[in-house]
C-alpha cells in the first residue's frame, strides 16, 4: 500500500542536521538539482514573489530558498505541519505503524518530486503549481520522471493529494482518490483533518488493504461513512467519498 500526501504550506522553521544529501528515489536526483538551481535563481529575481506565486507577507521565504544548498535539514516527517499532518501524527507512530509509514507514505513536492518521511530536507517554499523558469510548469516537469520512478512500485494507492499535486503522477486503476464531503460540499479544513485521520488509521490497522474494495471495507469497519465509485474510464482512479456527519 502507498499513501500519497501533498506537502503543507506550514513547515517547521529550521532544521539542525547536515545539508541535503541522499534522498529516496535517487533516480530523481538530477531533476532535483535542476529544480533546486532554478528555484535559487528565481528567488533572487526582483519579481520573485510573482514568479513563485507568493504574497508580500511571505517575502522572508525567499531567503530560505536562496540558502537551500547549505541550509540545515530535518526529516520530512518533522518538516511538514498543518491540519493534515497534525491529525496524521507521524511523530507519535511506533513499532509496526512507524515501519509501515516509512515504507508506505509518499509526500509529493514541487522541489523534490517525491519524498519518504525519513528524507532530510530544509524548509523551502515552492508549490507544484508554479511555472518555474526555465523549467515551466512543475507538475508537467515531474510527470514523466515520477511515472518512471513510481509505476514499478506495487500495491494499492490511497491518494490523499490535492489536484495540484495529483497532476504530477497518476497511478491509474490501482488507486483510490479520497474525497471528503459534509452536506454534499467539500470543506477544506475538515477534508485535510479527515485525510490525516484516515491515513493514521490505515497505518495503525492490523491488515493492509490490497484493493479499492478492501480499502472501502476497512474504512467502513473503522467507523467512516464511505462510498466507492469505479473508474469513469480505463486508466483512471477509483473514487472513495468520505461523508462527514
Amino acid at each position: 500500500m502507498l499513501i500519497l500526501l501533498p506537502p503543507s504550506e506550514g513547515k517547521a522553521q529550521e532544521g539542525s542536521g547536515p545539508p541535503v544529501g541522499e534522498l529516496s528515489f535517487p533516480a530523481l536526483d538530477r531533476a532535483r538539482r535542476r529544480v533546486l538551481n532554478a528555484l535559487v535563481r528565481a528567488s533572487k529575481r526582483r519579481d520573485a514573489l510573482d514568479v513563485l506565486g507568493l504574497t508580500p507577507g511571505l517575502a522572508g521565504e525567499l531567503d530560505k530558498n536562496t540558502a537551500l544548498k547549505t541550509a540545515p535539514t530535518l526529516p520530512a516527517a518533522e518538516l511538514y505541519t498543518g491540519v493534515l499532518y497534525d491529525n496524521l501524527g507521524l511523530g507519535t507512530l511506533e513499532g509496526e505503524a512507524r515501519r509501515r509509514a516509512e515504507e508506505s507514505v509518499l509526500i509529493f513536492s514541487g522541489l523534490w518530486g517525491v519524498l519518504r518521511i525519513g528524507d532530510r530536507i530544509p524548509p523551502y517554499r515552492l508549490s507544484m503549481g508554479v511555472n518555474l523558469p526555465p523549467l515551466g510548469g512543475l507538475a508537467a516537469f515531474w510527470r514523466p520522471l515520477l511515472a518512471k520512478a513510481l509505476d514499478p512500485v506495487p500495491g494499492l494507492v490511497v491518494d490523499m493529494r490535492s489536484a495540484t499535486y495529483a497532476g504530477a503522477w497518476q497511478p491509474g486503476e490501482r488507486s483510490a482518490a479520497v474525497r471528503v464531503f459534509r452536506a454534499g460540499k467539500v470543506v477544506s479544513h475538515m477534508a485535510k483533518a479527515t485525510r490525516g485521520e484516515i491515513a493514521r488509521a490505515l497505518l495503525l490497522h492490523d491488515t493492509v488493504p490490497s484493493s479499492p474494495e478492501e480499502l472501502a471495507k476497512t474504512l467502513t469497519g473503522l467507523g467512516h461513512a464511505v462510498e466507492l465509485a469505479p473508474p469513469p474510464r480505463p486508466g483512471r482512479p477509483w473514487t472513495l467519498d468520505v461523508r462527514l456527519p
